[in-house]
């Protein structure tokens, strides 16, 4: 794959090479209503295939929030037409990495010596390349060692790379009004956070510490004076990709095991932690030769403050689903339904969440659950493909919920997906055993 010997890093830079992928848009378009006036059937599809393409160029070469917010939004999958979902969802993986002289570059203004000088041996060409760094793989003392080194200028670019994205967010998300501005300042928040190494290493350590009470589980150790605010040095941990690993035939009892070590991290950090890795996709996990599962990338840890925490996980529990007085108070606390709803805006989200809440809710209402149950699954995508496509929503205000939903449902919907390709039945009150 080709390498970058620069990011463009000014406001004005950044903002041109959009303008530049928004023209190319225009012409996508332009081809498309030529398509549609001689009846092309492929026009729609064609449309979609080309302005994905264009706008992945075109973030990929910019890197950072832009094209982290793209990586989020092929997560999911129900929102956008399938060639975004296919196009974006290689920048988990497949992005151009950073030339050997500006990772060398990298080292010496943040560590003082290049990576040469530091370690035994260091492989110039990164194993793997995606929105915010890279990783190297080192040797040091006999050690296998990687290194993560963050791209030039992400950090400083992340406002002005929302504010450019902000518009199609807007008009994806059926966003209105001033209230908006309080999920953007949340991915903005986090997006901060990811950015800045010495935070990442101090919460790893922290996390994985205490989270190493949980069987089946294994992490990295980290190296502090291997590491900066821009480079992250951690051990080089042996396994296969659990999206990789879930491809294969592998067998069920495997499956299990490996789920319910996740099923018993997520839910050790969110009950006794109170803060939980928050970007559960399978490019973070490894499954090891010995059917153990690693975490490897701590970098988005969100807090669950305890006014958000209480009202959220009681609506976790059937009774208060059916109990509509007390449905209703929880969806107040938790911003779902605002006093200024109309009576019309109340009727209609108030069923909505029950419906929603019904279904998302149901593993926290058994012993066991079978994550690999397909009914459970339809009854997700058929309400996710109901509402969608429903043009009621998309006449009433689309800010619904706490701030604090952006991270806490993206959690569970990866935690879920995870264990649905992991076919995984797991013991749901298991983690409590590790509580003390």
């Amino acid at each position: 794959m080709k390498t970058l010997d620069s990011i463009p890093t000014s406001k004005i830079e950044r903002a041109s090479k959009l303008v530049k992928t928004g023209v190319k848009i225009g012409g996508n378009y332009v081809k498309y209503y030529g398509k549609k006036l001689v009846d092309n059937p492929n026009a729609k599809e064609d449309l979609d295939k080309d302005n994905a393409e264009d706008i992945y160029d075109g973030l990929k070469s910019l890197k950072g929030s832009a094209l982290k917010v793209a990586q989020m939004l092929s997560m999911e999958k129900n929102l956008l037409p399938s060639a975004y979902v296919e196009k974006f969802s290689l920048s988990q993986f497949s992005v151009p990495p950073l030339s050997a002289p500006l990772v060398r570059k990298t080292f010496k203004k943040y560590l003082g010596k290049y990576p040469e000088e530091i370690f035994d041996a260091f492989e110039k060409d990164s194993v793997n390349a995606a929105s915010i760094g890279q990783v190297h793989r080192a040797e040091k003392d006999g050690k296998e060692i990687a290194v993560k080194i963050q791209y030039p200028g992400v950090a400083d670019s992340i406002s002005s790379d929302l504010a450019l994205v902000k518009p199609v967010a807007i008009k994806m998300f059926n966003l209105k009004g001033k209230d908006s501005e309080k999920y953007f300042k949340e991915v903005e928040h986090k997006l901060i956070e990811e950015t800045d190494y010495i935070l990442e290493l101090e919460q790893s350590q922290e996390i994985t510490e205490a989270c190493a009470v949980i069987p089946n589980m294994q992490f990295p150790s980290y190296y502090k004076e291997l590491s900066s605010e821009r480079i992250l040095t951690m051990d080089w941990m042996k396994g296969v990709h659990l999206g990789e690993f879930t491809k294969t035939d592998f067998d069920s009892d495997l499956g299990n095991t490996l789920g319910q070590a996740l099923w018993d991290f997520y839910m050790f950090q969110i009950h006794k932690l109170r803060r939980v890795h928050a970007d559960p996709h399978p490019g973070n996990f490894l499954v090891s030769d010995e059917g153990t599962l690693i975490a490897i990338d701590f970098g988005c840890i969100k807090q669950i403050p305890e006014e958000f925490y209480v009202p959220y996980f009681e609506l976790a529990k059937e009774e208060n689903i059916n109990n509509e007085k007390v449905f209703m108070e929880k969806l107040y606390e938790l911003e779902i339904l605002t006093p200024t709803d109309s009576q019309q805006e109340l009727e209609f989200f108030t069923a909505l969440f029950k419906e929603m809440l019904t279904i998302f809710t149901s593993p926290f209402h058994k012993e066991t659950f079978d994550f690999g149950d397909e009914q459970f699954w339809s009854k997700i995508a058929n309400l996710s493909e109901r509402y969608s496509n429903d043009e009621q929503i998309r006449k009433m205000n689309g800010n619904r919920g706490s701030k604090h939903f952006l991270y806490i449902n993206r959690t569970f919907f990866g935690l879920y997906n995870l264990l649905h390709d992991l076919k995984a039945q797991v013991e749901v009150n298991h983690f409590k055993q590790f509580m003390d």
